[in-house]
């Protein structure tokens, strides 16, 4: 895993988003809401999806390791 700073620019428009666009909480819901379908999608055998498994393994981690900072839920005791 990579270990990059963020920018100051980066870091104010994340700032920015979660306070004035969505609540991290919720954002957190949406995206473990899209891994839920997404995975779906998968495990059904859609065509298009069974195309990108590859890119969507690495996405599933990578969208469930924003939302647990977001908003921890599987880490919660």
């Amino acid at each position: 895993m990579s270990r990059n700073n963020l920018s100051k620019e980066a870091e104010l428009r994340l700032m920015s988003f979660f306070n004035n666009t969505i609540a991290p909480d919720q954002m957190a819901k949406a995206l473990r809401q899209v891994n839920f379908i997404v995975a779906l999608g998968i495990l059904r055998e859609d065509e298009t999806l069974q195309q990108e498994i590859i890119k969507l393994e690495n996405s599933f981690y990578w969208l469930n390791e924003l939302a647990e900072i977001l908003n921890p839920y599987l880490d919660a005791e």
